[in-house]
């Protein structure tokens, strides 16, 4: 007799679900550490097409990693000091900013009451609170700074992972006892996933480059920092251009007037959607599989589990959990939830298969 308990679909949901909280609790927990590990997979994911194309020339792998790990040290290094000079300035800056904008506001509210609209300064400074806006930027750039404090950590680590690249396939092998298998869909994922960052970052340091500009031909204070938090903030879908402008905007107005504030706002617009329409379209080829609300979605999650670095790497994490979900059976509803699959594109498929002759 058979008294083995099968526990029902219900049973398996409800244990699958609090092994989710559970894991996204220790997630959030150690988000020093797992936003540490994810930076240098970035890191090492834009490092991995110089050094295999160097291999190619047929250097030796450790000569390389040496290489591009010089290379990025030296890169870093001049991007540090720029930047951090700039972070300095404006860190010195915001006591002053803040008053100049807390001056900005009365004067605005006043300029409105005069015109015969019942608004006071406390709905600016309480609600919109544009000197939270600046405190918050200089928090979100320290702790950028912050992180590359752990520099040496970093670069060892990516170095490391840079070294195991080539053999990783090998060791895979070896593992699932099949010396022959080609893990095509893995291998057409870890390049989809390396091309958009590798696309990604280049746009983005355009973009950066150019906001930088604009910055310093309307002659607004500490340019060089705009263009980098333009760069990083470009990772964040759909949002990022404007979230960029609205810092740069405020100091604009500050130091500038209004006239400048809205040129810099125009700026990082049009940036914004030329890159976004124009640009990336055309270099990224194919899209990502992924529904525009699952973006959305997936940059709140991760942006709120791990911080700037999630928002950065948002849809990155989604591809992985898209492909993680395909490779199942069990889990393949969720992939159909995040990608962009049209139901109505499967049912051919699904009707010519079933009148297929046996």
């Amino acid at each position: 007799m058979n008294n083995s308990f099968i526990p029902p679909r219900s049973t398996n949901i409800i244990v699958l679900v609090a092994a989710l909280v559970i894991v996204i609790a220790g997630i959030n927990l150690a988000q020093s550490v797992v936003v540490l590990f994810l930076f240098s997979f970035f890191i090492a994911l834009l490092g991995t097409t110089p050094v295999l194309w160097l291999k190619r020339k047929r250097i030796p792998s450790a000569v390389a990693v040496l290489i591009v790990m010089l290379g990025m040290v030296i890169l870093l290094i001049i991007i540090g000091a720029q930047i951090g000079a700039s972070l300095r300035g404006f860190s010195e800056e915001l006591p002053l900013l803040q008053i100049s904008i807390r001056e900005q506001i009365v004067k605005f509210s006043a300029i409105l009451t005069s015109k015969g609209f019942a608004v006071n300064e406390k709905f600016f400074l309480e609600y919109v609170n544009p000197e939270a806006i600046m405190k918050l930027t200089a928090g979100l750039l320290s702790g950028f700074s912050s992180m590359l404090s752990d520099l040496l950590l970093i670069l060892l680590t990516v170095a490391f992972i840079l070294l195991e690249v080539s053999s990783f396939p090998k060791k895979l092998r070896i593992i699932l006892g099949d010396p022959e298998q080609a893990f095509p869909k893995f291998i057409k994922f870890v390049v989809d996933i390396k091309r958009y960052m590798v696309i990604k970052t280049i746009i983005n340091l355009a973009a950066g480059i150019l906001i930088a500009a604009w910055m310093y031909i309307l002659d607004v204070q500490f340019p060089i920092l705009w263009g980098f938090l333009a760069f990083l903030l470009h990772y964040i879908p759909s949002i990022g251009s404007i979230i960029a402008a609205v810092p740069a905007a405020l100091l604009a107005l500050v130091q500038l007037g209004m006239g400048s504030a809205l040129l810099v706002v125009a700026g990082n617009i049009l940036v914004g959607f030329i890159i976004g329409n124009v640009i990336e379209p055309r270099l990224m080829g194919r899209k990502l599989g992924l529904s525009t609300l699952v973006v959305f979605l997936s940059l709140i999650f991760w942006g709120s589990l791990l911080g700037l670095m999630g928002a950065i790497l948002c849809i990155p994490l989604t591809m992985a959990l898209k492909f993680a979900s395909e490779s199942n059976e069990s889990t393949k509803w969720i992939a159909v939830l995040l990608g962009t699959e049209k139901f109505d594109e499967v049912a051919p498929a699904k009707k010519e298969k079933k009148n297929k002759p046996e």
